[in-house]
């Protein structure tokens, strides 16, 4: 297992897309720490302060040492933000929102450093979605990808094929802008082994 060195990372997330994604880039995380913070959206809150703000609480919550990594994705159709669907009722809702339009995926990343101070940047991409026929909708709902899922759907599996274009980061989309992680890391004082 790689080490990231004297001083520990800590993933503040227990998704492996996101383990996966560090992996690409050589990083292994030390710990895996997942948050349990109250992700409910304030009144008037943009889905970029949202990402942004879900990500800080969630480093700021591990009582791990270390640098601690953590991230947040919010799926936005304009301001209306699609969360994790509930059920899959909610997320065929979804992707019917999503059927022939374009929508925001925007990832918030913060870390922070074993002496508590926490920065933290959002990265956004817009992504379009084709004209979903009914049954590929019933057939990506029994498929479960989209449980777990901002938006109620995965684009690194089956729903890759429904997505026509996109701009930004696909990292982004997936859950973790490795440029700009990789960067917000090294800028805090982190160093691979």
């Amino acid at each position: 297992m790689a080490s990231s060195g004297p001083v520990p990372l800590i993933l503040a997330s227990a998704s492996p897309r996101r383990r996966d994604l560090l992996a690409q880039i050589g990083i292994v995380p030390d710990a895996i720490c997942p948050t349990d913070i109250d992700e409910t959206r304030r009144k008037d809150e943009s889905p970029r302060a949202l990402a942004e703000r879900l990500a800080r609480e969630k480093a700021e919550a591990c009582p791990e040492a270390g640098f601690v990594l953590a991230a947040d994705t919010v799926v936005s159709l304009g301001q209306r933000n699609l969360e994790k669907a509930a059920d899959a009722e909610e997320a065929e809702a979804f992707l019917r929102l999503l059927s022939g339009r374009a929508h925001q995926c925007i990832t918030g990343v913060a870390v922070k450093a074993p002496d508590g101070r926490v920065n933290s940047r959002t990265v956004m991409a817009r992504v379009k979605v084709k004209r979903l026929t009914d049954q590929e909708i019933a057939a990506y709902i029994a498929s479960e990808e989209w449980r777990g899922k901002a938006g109620g759907y995965g684009i690194q599996g089956m729903a890759g094929a429904f997505i026509t274009h996109i701009s930004g980061s696909y990292t982004t989309i997936v859950g973790l802008p490795l440029y700009e992680t990789k960067s917000l890391l090294e800028g805090m004082g982190w160093r691979p082994a």
